[in-house]
């Protein structure tokens, strides 16, 4: 069971799902959420598609600014997780197509 379910994150999540435009993503993002929270989240999207390319823990602290430990919590969620990552850069490399 999902820890994470329950009516209140329901509405949340089927909000996201009403955005149709990076702009209004960005409109309501900076309303719901503080500029460090958006940004370690967009910091460990980052880290996740660097980790699927194959990159090292030693090149991703080269790249981008994320501690070691948020780094391997990224890892352990590509490799033990719900696969939340590999669906969105999945889906993100066939719209590029």
């Amino acid at each position: 069971m999902n820890k994470l379910k329950n009516p209140t994150n329901d509405a949340l999540f089927e909000a996201f799902l009403k955005l149709e435009t990076v702009e209004e993503c960005y409109a309501f993002f900076e309303d719901l959420c503080t500029f460090k929270e958006i940004e370690a989240m967009g910091t460990r999207f980052e880290a996740a598609k660097l980790l699927e390319k194959g990159k090292t823990y030693e090149e991703i602290l080269k790249d981008i600014t994320i501690s070691s430990s948020t780094l391997s919590r990224v890892s352990k969620a590509l490799k033990y997780g719900t696969g939340g990552y590999e669906l969105i850069i999945n889906r993100l490399k066939e719209n590029k197509k």
